[in-house]
C-alpha cells in the first residue's frame, strides 16, 4: 500500500512538471524563418501601354464627291503611288473644261487690247489722237493680260482637283481600316474626310506606355523591355526604351508619362491596339546575397517590447537661405534597416543592421551585414497572454503577429 501510494506521487510530480514545461514552451514566440541565400535580382518599373505602328498614315481626300471605285479593303498590301480609290471625275471634268473656255475668251479679249493699244500709240505719234486715249487703251491692255492669268491659274487648279479624283497610297504598308464604301459621298468642305488608315511597317512597333511620376526617373533611353499580351499570355516579348517623352499626361488627377518602346514583330503575331504589360528593367544583379522582403518587417521579437519604427528618420535642418539644399543622408543610409538573425547554436534572435540594395518587390540584395547561410526572422507568433489567475481567457483574441 505505501508502495502504491509513493507510485502515485511520483506520478502526480511528473505530470505537473509536463505540464508546466508545455505551459511555459507555449508562451515562447514561435518564429518563421528563412535561410539567406544566393541568386539574382531584377528591379523593374511596371506600367501598361498600347502596341502601335511605328508610322501610321492618314489617307483622306481634299475634294468632295461620290466613291465609284475602291482597290484596297481591310488589310489590303499596298504600294506608295499604288491607287487605292477613285472619285467621281465628272463635276471635274466639266469645270476643267469651262476653265478652258474662259482662258480662250481672256486670250481674245487680250489680243483686242493689243491690236488697241498699237493702234492707239501710232495714233499718238501722228498727233492724231490725245495721250489720254493711249493710257486708257494700255491699262485696258494690262487688265487683259492679268484676266489671262487668273484664267490660267483658274485652269490649273481644275486640273489639280481632277488629279485629286485619284486616291493614291502615299507609302508601303498594309491597310489597317477603310472608312467609305462605293457609293459613299465625301464632303471636304470643312476637314479632309478620313479614308484608310495605313500602317508602314507592321514588322517594327511601338508601345506607348504610361509610367507613373514616381518611376519616370528611373526610366532610361536603351534600357530592355519585357511585356506581355493577353493573346500570348504564356509568351514573354522584348523590347527596348527608344524614347521618355516630357509631356505629361493627367488623367483624374494621375500623372503618368509617354515612355516608348520599341518592338521587334517579325512574327506578326503582335496587333495594333494590343494592350502590353509592361516591365522596364532598371538594374539586373546575379550571384547576389538576398533577403525575404518580409524579414525586412519584423521591428520586434519581444511581446513586452515597443517595436521600433522600420527606419527612423531625423529631423530634418532646414537649409540656409540661398544656398541648395541636399538631404544630409545619403542613398546607401537610407537603405539601412535592421533583421533579426537566428544564431547558430539556438536561442533568441538578434538584431543585425545590413545594408540592402535593389528589389524585385519579393526579396531585397544585401550588400552587407549578413551572410550566405544565415536565418533571418520572417515572422513571429506571440502566445495568448493568460490572466494573472492563471486561467486564460478565451475572448483574449488571436496571437499578436509582427
Amino acid at each position: 500500500m505505501k508502495t502504491l501510494f509513493t507510485l502515485l506521487i511520483i506520478a502526480g510530480l511528473l505530470a505537473g512538471g509536463w505540464w508546466y514545461y508545455k505551459r511555459n514552451q507555449n508562451n515562447e514566440p514561435q518564429f518563421l524563418t528563412a535561410t539567406i541565400e544566393k541568386g539574382s535580382l531584377t528591379k523593374v518599373v511596371t506600367a501598361t501601354g498600347t502596341l502601335n505602328p511605328v508610322l501610321n498614315v492618314t489617307v483622306g481626300s481634299q475634294i468632295s464627291g461620290n466613291i465609284v471605285k475602291l482597290y484596297a479593303d481591310w488589310n489590303s498590301p499596298v504600294k506608295a503611288n499604288q491607287v487605292v480609290a477613285q472619285i467621281d471625275p465628272a463635276v471635274y471634268v466639266a469645270n476643267v473644261d469651262q476653265c478652258n473656255g474662259d482662258l480662250a475668251n481672256a486670250k481674245a479679249v487680250l489680243e483686242l487690247a493689243q491690236l488697241t493699244a498699237k493702234r492707239k500709240q501710232e495714233l499718238v505719234e501722228q498727233h492724231a489722237a490725245p495721250q489720254a486715249d493711249l493710257d486708257t487703251a494700255i491699262a485696258t491692255l494690262h487688265q487683259a493680260e492679268a484676266t489671262v492669268k487668273v484664267k490660267e491659274a483658274n485652269l490649273e487648279l481644275a486640273k489639280v482637283n481632277l488629279e485629286h479624283c485619284t486616291i493614291y497610297s502615299p507609302v508601303d504598308g498594309i491597310v489597317i481600316s477603310r472608312s467609305v464604301d462605293v457609293g459613299q459621298t465625301v464632303a471636304a468642305a470643312m476637314n479632309a474626310p478620313v479614308l484608310f488608315l495605313i500602317a508602314n511597317d507592321l514588322t517594327k512597333m511601338q508601345i506607348d506606355s504610361n509610367v507613373a511620376e514616381a518611376d519616370v526617373g528611373n526610366v532610361e533611353v536603351g534600357q530592355d523591355v519585357d511585356f506581355s499580351v493577353d493573346a500570348f499570355p504564356y509568351r514573354t516579348f522584348h523590347g527596348k526604351v527608344v524614347q521618355n517623352r516630357n509631356a505629361a499626361v493627367t488623367v483624374q488627377n494621375v500623372v503618368t508619362y509617354d515612355v516608348v518602346i520599341s518592338v521587334d514583330n517579325s512574327d506578326l503575331k503582335l496587333k495594333p491596339g494590343m494592350t502590353a504589360t509592361v516591365q522596364i528593367i532598371i538594374s539586373r544583379k546575379d550571384d547576389v546575397l538576398k533577403i525575404p522582403n518580409a524579414a525586412l518587417r519584423i521591428r520586434t521579437v519581444d511581446a513586452d517590447a515597443t517595436p521600433a519604427p522600420i527606419s527612423p528618420q531625423p529631423t530634418p535642418t532646414p537649409p540656409p537661405v540661398g544656398k541648395h539644399h541636399t538631404s544630409g543622408r545619403t542613398r546607401a543610409e537610407k537603405r539601412d534597416r535592421t533583421v533579426f538573425v537566428m544564431p547558430p547554436g539556438g536561442g533568441k534572435p538578434k538584431p543585425v543592421p545590413i545594408k540592402l540594395g535593389i528589389d524585385d518587390l519579393v526579396y531585397t540584395e544585401v550588400t552587407d551585414g549578413l551572410k550566405e547561410g544565415d536565418v533571418v526572422v520572417t515572422s513571429v507568433e506571440f502566445p495568448q497572454k493568460s490572466s494573472h489567475s492563471g486561467s486564460s481567457n478565451p475572448f483574449g483574441g488571436m496571437p499578436r503577429r509582427f
